[in-house]
């Protein structure tokens, strides 16, 4: 009885230094060379679809969204359950590839102020998280709260302390997690997003990345017309790519670990005067057009013009007839945001979304050319 005491003492002390001892990592690194950029796509469709597209051209899939339950980390139904099973498996024919998965996105993160608030919620989290990377064999997680301390999605809660908190939930999460699998962030490319929702000290070691959302800069709130997805700044608009990545380095946030965004959408406006050619005019959102509609819808036939903005690096266009503005992404200029990143040592490029893309000819077959020529 003494020696099984005595046994059960020592197997007690040695799972408590186990569990006193383990650290959070002090800095979170990226298994691919920091010269190489990686491709990153957030996919919303179906598992059964997603080999419609050239898989072979990414790095990284990110399957949203996933969203809380409680305080949970939740699958929507069974219908997203089999797609993302169906996703991780891509990784026998592609063994380069990871697949993560992303909690929330515009309107999905109701809950989460409130939740992340209390600290048994963000253990509990945590845990959850751990659960379901491992049933789905999925390699990480990427979190887009929209957003946290500022106002996000109409009607959301937010509050100053859940800059605090995301903290919190990031060291949690990376607590859970470990080293084994990725932890990476959506962040807004706005200026109050950037100074007022995030502790970038603090949190930037324990990420792998963070996908800036250098796209909807020019919002679906706004009532003048802009470069929503611009690589530079002009005398106009500031917010841009470029505008975003100077204040993450100024800041120290390691530029390796940087990914910019690419929009396969383009936002439209309408009740636009002709003047500049509609750009940086008044107006009224109207509707977001997918890219493989933007060739047709865009055309001459339907009475648009599309012109090159050489200073911020974006393609627009303008439709008299309609009093119609349309800001977008095209091949020359995601050519310049991957020379941009080749030539900053960015750690990549990501877009929204692989759905919104072309089965052949796509952006992304004009982003992989680019990154690989």
């Amino acid at each position: 009885m003494i020696i099984r005491n005595y046994l059960s003492i020592i197997g007690f002390a040695l799972v408590w230094i186990a569990c006193s001892t383990q650290e959070t990592p002090k800095d979170a690194t990226l298994e691919s060379d920091e010269s190489s950029l990686d491709i990153i796509a957030y996919y919303s469709g179906s598992g059964s679809n997603i080999t419609d597209y050239p898989i072979d051209k990414l790095n990284q899939i990110i399957y949203s969204f996933m969203h809380l339950k409680g305080n949970q980390l939740a699958i929507d139904n069974a219908e997203d359950s089999i797609s993302l099973l169906q996703i991780t498996a891509l990784k026998k024919q592609y063994p380069d590839l990871k697949v993560l998965v992303s909690l929330g996105g515009w309107g999905g993160c109701e809950t989460c102020s409130s939740v992340f608030s209390k600290d048994e919620n963000r253990k509990a989290f945590a845990t959850s998280v751990v659960k379901v990377l491992k049933n789905y064999h999925a390699d990480g997680i990427d979190l887009d709260w929209e957003y946290p301390a500022i106002e996000g999605f109409p009607g959301h809660e937010f509050k100053p302390e859940d800059k605090q908190n995301f903290t919190a939930l990031v060291k949690a999460l990376r607590m859970a997690m470990g080293d084994e699998y990725e932890l990476s962030f959506a962040a807004g490319g706005f200026d109050k997003f950037l100074i007022e929702s995030v502790e970038w000290d603090q949190v930037m070691p324990l990420f792998n990345r963070v996908n800036l959302m250098s796209y909807d800069l020019i919002n679906g709130f706004s009532t003048e017309t802009g470069h929503h997805t611009a690589l530079y700044s002009n005398a106009s608009q500031k917010v841009s790519t470029d505008y975003a990545i100077q204040f993450l380095d100024s800041i120290g946030v390691p530029l390796h670990k940087i990914i910019i965004g690419a929009a396969f959408y383009a936002r439209v406006w309408e009740n636009v005067s002709a003047e500049n050619n509609g750009l940086y005019q008044s107006g009224k959102f109207l509707k977001g057009i997918s890219y493989p509609n933007l060739d047709s819808m865009l055309s001459a036939e339907n009475s648009f013009k599309t012109y090159w903005d050489s200073t911020t690096m974006a393609p627009y266009a303008y439709n008299q007839r309609l009093g119609q503005f349309a800001t977008y992404d095209s091949p020359k200029s995601l050519a310049a945001k991957v020379q941009y990143a080749k030539d900053k040592k960015l750690g990549g490029i990501m877009f929204w979304e692989l759905r919104n893309d072309k089965r052949q000819n796509g952006l992304l077959d004009a982003i992989y050319s680019a990154v690989y020529e």
